[in-house]
């Protein structure tokens, strides 16, 4: 079977340690194994410092996976010695981006079924001359992706951001008609892809409170927003859409199952509610890319760093559901523990 990709993230923020602890937490069998995409010495360098039982073996791809051990794929040789955890390098930078273009490469070309990103920073990056706002929009550029989406995914919240990083002030300007029925189109389709939901539920969150109140606080729900959703109804799509619903309620309602997924006008609107419910096992899916990546939903962690108290739950969280959706897109059973968010 398949491997799946995970890349190391930032060598001197928590990837490294999450990495080496999700490892150490694993069950012997998978249908789709692990493999790092990151740097040997900078693994080593942390099981020594957090006294973390590893046995890191050099993988290439062909190669066999022998349980029990770290596969890596070495993209980087870092002079670990002389890292500083909690600040990044243009060295390191570039490397977490190596590993993020590798793997993309890679898991194109078919060498692995998906695609699990550890935590970058974005400004590091930015740093470095590699110029994109995050994660997100560095695999569009890499798979020449026009059309993506940010899917927050738990186990009780799914939601789908409309627009992703931009300044709060430009947000009206940004909503139209057609990027909102893109946005359902997308969160409807990957339900069904990748969540095997046959007929989703969707609910499309106002932007201004109280659903703009009949024109009082905004004019956005009724010159935007609901024509996109009238528009989109008359389509005969299979997914029962709904709203704009109020956006200090909808979350609630969502949360209790009422809805597969909330389609959110901006980054804040959804992040914040599924944070609160999902903070240690969220995941990151990037819908409309031609390959499955998913991603823990935490930063690098720079303040606590090589301290081992880096929590493992995300990772973990989001290799279940990759195997997942990699599981009902090619219909291949995955042994072991299933992942609750993705039912």
């Amino acid at each position: 079977m398949k491997p799946i990709a995970m890349t190391m993230g930032c060598p001197v923020g928590v990837g490294p340690e999450i990495l080496l602890r999700f490892f150490k937490n694993l069950e012997e069998k998978t249908a789709f194994p692990p493999v790092v995409l990151g740097d040997l010495a900078v693994l080593a360098r942390t099981a020594e410092q957090l006294q973390i039982q590893a046995e890191l073996v050099p993988w290439h791809p062909g190669n066999e996976i022998r349980p029990g051990t770290v596969p890596v794929m070495e993209l980087s040789q870092l002079n670990a010695k002389e890292l500083q955890w909690g600040k990044p390098t243009r060295e390191t930078s570039l490397a977490m981006a190596e590993y993020i273009r590798v793997a993309v490469e890679h898991t194109q070309d078919g060498d692995f079924a998906a695609m699990v990103t550890c935590p970058i920073s974005k400004k590091a990056l930015n740093n470095a001359g590699i110029h994109f706002p995050g994660h997100t929009e560095m695999l569009a550029h890499l798979t020449k992706t026009d059309h993506y989406r940010m899917m927050l995914a738990g186990s009780r919240l799914r939601v789908v951001l409309v627009t992703i990083h931009e300044p709060l002030a430009k947000i009206s300007e940004l909503l139209t008609i057609a990027e909102i029925q893109d946005c359902i189109s997308m969160t409807a389709e990957s339900l069904r892809k990748d969540f095997s939901i046959r007929s989703p539920k969707i609910a499309v969150a106002a932007l201004n409170p109280h659903a703009g109140e009949q024109g009082m606080f905004g004019q956005e729900e009724i010159e935007i927003i609901q024509p996109a959703l009238d528009q989109y109804e008359q389509g005969g799509n299979e997914a029962e859409i709904s709203g704009p619903w109020p956006p200090d309620t909808i979350f609630y309602r969502a949360a209790n199952h009422e809805f597969d997924a909330v389609v959110c006008m901006y980054h804040d609107q959804g992040l914040i509610p599924f944070k609160l419910l999902h903070f240690q096992d969220g995941v990151n899916v990037t819908l409309g890319l031609p390959i499955i990546r998913t991603s823990v939903d935490h930063g690098t962690a720079y303040d606590i760093a090589g301290q081992g108290k880096a929590d493992p739950t995300s990772l973990e969280a989001a290799w279940q559901m990759a195997a997942h959706i990699a599981n009902n897109r090619t219909g291949v059973h995955r042994h072991g523990k299933r992942y609750a968010g993705c039912l």
